[in-house]
């Protein structure tokens, strides 16, 4: 039995043939144009797999709908990459492949992937955040998406300016210097610095200011959510330093007022690191493929 991944993020879409043990076949990505080229190199791929393919999953980037029951559910709605506005991808894969899709944002199924393969396996509350190019969270309660009207966007959660960081305008063209996307992923950090988070030395102040960004994020969720893990991927997590640094801040700010499960345990970085989203989508497209039958 033969899974499909598509994780369509706004730079490249990761296309991947699994199978139900979430063990990785084929891998091939694609960069992000127009959906007239870029969904050609998708069906393309899946198209040699085609009779043993049984469902396939999908974590894109957004907003996107997913109410089964609206006329726009499968489409990718008002993202800033005009070239995709309204995009109908599920229904554009269905031409093709006429097999269970699984739909969801790129986050949950980074989320997901960790519920079931990674730092989640085992627990009833996963909430996962991508700090990258933006910022996204997506919450599993009981193995099921946390959402109601729409998907959450936890990546505009409120911050407060760091008193360091109080001239920076944040880089979120909606909530300016007031959201977590706008003060802490990639593109204000080079705003910021003139240079990219990789760029930057371990030991610059710049840091810290980051870190408690991030343990912001993770008060907030802690007292929204009380999950039993959050755990943080994306681009600027890959600095090992960081996470220490959120655990100390993280303390500072919650102040003994909740006691949460060991830190080392609680606030962690992902254990499938970049291949979270494709497990995830892969162990998606199985469950969709059990609850065809």
């Amino acid at each position: 039995m033969l899974f499909g991944s598509i994780e369509a993020g706004g730079t490249k879409f990761v296309c991947a043939i699994g199978n139900e043990k979430g063990e990785i076949k084929e891998r091939v990505s694609f960069p992000t144009t127009v959906p007239e080229e870029t969904m050609k190199a998708v069906i393309e791929f899946f198209e040699t797999y085609k009779k043993d393919l049984k469902a396939l999953g999908v974590g894109s980037f957004g907003p996107i709908d997913i109410h089964p029951a609206s006329e726009t559910y499968g489409y990718i709605t008002s993202t800033p990459k005009l070239a995709w506005q309204n995009f109908d991808f599920v229904g554009t894969l269905k031409k093709s492949f006429d097999i269970p899709v699984a739909w969801t944002t790129d986050v949950n199924a980074a989320a997901y992937g960790e519920y079931v393969f990674g730092n989640g396996k085992g627990l009833s509350s996963v909430v996962y955040f991508t700090v990258g190019t933006g910022v996204g969270g997506g919450a599993l309660q009981e193995g099921r998406f946390v959402e109601g009207f729409s998907h959450p966007e936890m990546g505009h959660m409120l911050v407060v300016p760091h008193p360091d960081d109080k001239d920076f305008e944040g880089a979120c063209p909606f909530h300016g210097n007031h959201c977590l996307e706008g003060m802490a992923a990639g593109p204000a950090i080079e705003k910021r610095n003139g240079r990219k988070g990789q760029d930057i030395p371990i030991d610059d102040p710049f840091w810290q200011i980051e870190a408690e960004y991030i343990a912001q994020c993770a008060y907030n969720t802690t007292l929204m959510m009380s999950p039993d893990v959050i755990i943080f991927g994306g681009g600027v997590m890959k600095q090992r330093h960081m996470v220490e640094k959120v655990h100390r801040a993280f303390t500072k700010m919650m102040n003994s007022y909740v006691k949460t499960p060991d830190l080392d345990q609680y606030i962690v970085t992902p254990a499938l690191e970049d291949n979270a989203g494709t497990m995830g989508c892969l162990a998606l497209a199985k469950e969709a493929e059990l609850h065809s039958h």
